[in-house]
């Protein structure tokens, strides 16, 4: 993946991801880093680490344009298609934290059916919950 564009604002998790992935990898073998790439590469190792716990981690880039597509007759912002594509929501509640005004805009239909977009495009369905370790009843 090539930086088209070094002065866009708005880059998806997957992006993000797949450039520090390529960064990583053309690394290696290279001579003893100085103490700023090193801070660099601790970052970018964090970084990695907790994109691979999102959904970004199991996208591709034909997946997304797929997921993109369908979105256009739904007249979303560059912002809230970006939010829906990093969070992949699962509920109406969901959907109405991210996109403004979804009350006013889209009909209840129209959020079901972009639920059915999102399960659609990104089939597995395995959003990766954080916190999804059950909690053992004696830490209450």
């Amino acid at each position: 993946m090539e930086v088209l564009d070094d002065s866009s604002a708005l880059l998806s998790n997957f992006e993000v991801y797949s450039l520090l992935k390529d960064l990583q990898a053309g690394q290696k073998g290279q001579k003893k880093p100085t103490k700023h790439q090193q801070s660099l590469a601790t970052i970018s190792y964090e970084t990695i680490k907790f994109l691979e716990k999102t959904p970004c981690s199991d996208q591709t880039e034909e997946s997304i344009s797929k997921f993109l597509q369908a979105l256009a007759p739904y007249k979303l912002t560059k912002a809230e298609k970006l939010q829906l594509l990093n969070h992949r929501p699962t509920t109406a509640v969901e959907i109405q934290l991210l996109i403004e005004e979804s009350e006013e805009r889209l009909t209840e239909e129209q959020i079901e059916e972009l639920l059915d977009v999102i399960a659609n495009c990104f089939s597995d369905g395995s959003v990766q919950e954080e916190n999804s370790e059950p909690m053992d009843e004696s830490q209450t």
